[in-house]
């Protein structure tokens, strides 16, 4: 386990009725943007209790944040908090509007363009307005993260930052809200989080026994109640659980003194920008595909994978890491995401354009040990024909 130091200012309040707490973490005098996305929270009773709990603050609101966060909408909340001196930004939703309040906070006082925050992957923003956040979409952990990943559309570029200065100094979650979400949606947030904690667990083995047993349990826990909370979505311990789990899988516990990967995340980037395909799906066309051909790096901790989080332990090395690998691809198809390109209507010759794209930008060196090149992203993606 490498050196490291952790820290996680957020505070987190989880459960039923817990939106209340907002009266005590915002200033009683504060500008607040509510920042949302389609409305939503307007029809399952999660705006009225936010404005209740706003009571007394002077509040303006900018609703629109689609999924993969549009550079132009965001760009219109800038504004709007510019004009109108805000001091706050509150974000009420999923990881989208959570990803677009950070990069609105870092922009509004930024004095260049403001997409070099993204273009330059800027990690000190002091200027940054202060963020609190009302999730209501279990999937990014982006609730208790300084991460945030913006789309812009009219040059089909998809890009990320990270910065302490963007970590929300709150966030409540109330598995409730998520109740009348659509299965689609929670079926993405199951998705998205699984292959977050895969990105920092199946690389190599680094003696990191607490790391990897959180992470195991964390897979686990949403292999176990992922489908639970699919077939009955008001059952209060499975979503709970999913809603938790789904934190704990990018809040940086899991993934402190470890080697990262992120290469699954960085490629299914491209084929969202490309092809408009949902964040979570994109992964679980890439996963699969990439521990296939990354099978010889990544072989310690793939044999402990299937150990540890599927229970295979007999047959050869590379039966039980074909296994383990079969029986990811079977856990997204189970929650009702498919993990082929030609699913998604996408042909084979998208594997060439995502590997153009990425040496375009320098991306040559991807993987926790620099050793996924644009010729092995084209090799990728061609397995996931």
């Amino acid at each position: 386990m490498e050196n490291f130091t952790f820290h996680n200012p957020t505070r987190l309040h989880f459960g039923r009725g817990q939106i209340a707490k907002l009266a005590q973490e915002i200033p009683a005098t504060a500008r607040v943007l509510l920042l949302a996305g389609g409305g939503s929270i307007k029809r399952n009773g999660v705006y009225e209790q936010t404005r209740a709990a706003l009571a007394g603050r002077t509040v303006f609101e900018h609703f629109g944040v689609e999924a993969n966060p549009d550079y132009r909408t965001l760009m219109g909340a800038v504004e709007l908090c510019r004009r109108e001196r805000v001091e706050w930004v509150l974000p009420v939703g999923g990881g989208s509007v959570l990803d677009g309040a950070k990069f609105v906070a870092a922009a509004v006082h930024f004095s260049g363009e403001p997409w070099e925050i993204l273009a330059k992957r800027l990690s000190t923003l002091p200027h940054a307005l202060p963020i609190g956040a009302v999730l209501t979409l279990p999937a990014t952990g982006s609730e208790a993260n300084g991460a945030a990943v913006i789309s812009r559309r009219e040059t089909k570029e998809k890009l990320a930052f990270i910065s302490p200065d963007v970590y929300p100094r709150f966030s409540i979650l109330d598995p409730e809200t998520t109740y009348s979400l659509p299965a689609r949606q929670i079926a993405n947030g199951i998705g998205d989080a699984f292959a977050h904690v895969i990105e920092q667990y199946l690389t190599f083995p680094a003696d990191a026994a607490v790391q990897d047993r959180f992470a195991e349990g964390v897979l686990q826990t949403l292999i176990e109640v992922g489908p639970r909370t699919l077939a009955h979505p008001t059952d209060a311990a499975a979503r709970g659980n999913l809603v938790w789990a789904a934190t704990c899988a990018l809040n940086g516990w899991i993934g402190v003194g470890v080697p990262q990967d992120w290469s699954t995340h960085m490629i299914g980037h491209e084929l969202t920008a490309l092809h408009d395909i949902d964040h979570a799906r994109t992964l679980a066309i890439v996963l699969p595909s990439l521990l296939h051909v990354q099978r010889e790096t990544k072989r310690g901790k793939l044999l402990q994978y299937a150990a540890r989080v599927w229970g295979i332990t007999e047959g050869s090395d590379d039966a039980r890491i074909d296994a383990a690998i079969a029986r990811t691809r079977a856990f997204y198809e189970s929650i009702g995401i498919k993990t082929r390109l030609s699913d998604y209507g996408v042909s084979i010759e998208t594997a060439a354009e995502v590997a153009r794209r990425l040496a375009a930008r320098g991306v040559v060196r991807l993987g926790e040990r620099g050793d996924i090149t644009p010729a092995k992203v084209e090799q990728i993606l061609r397995l996931a024909a």
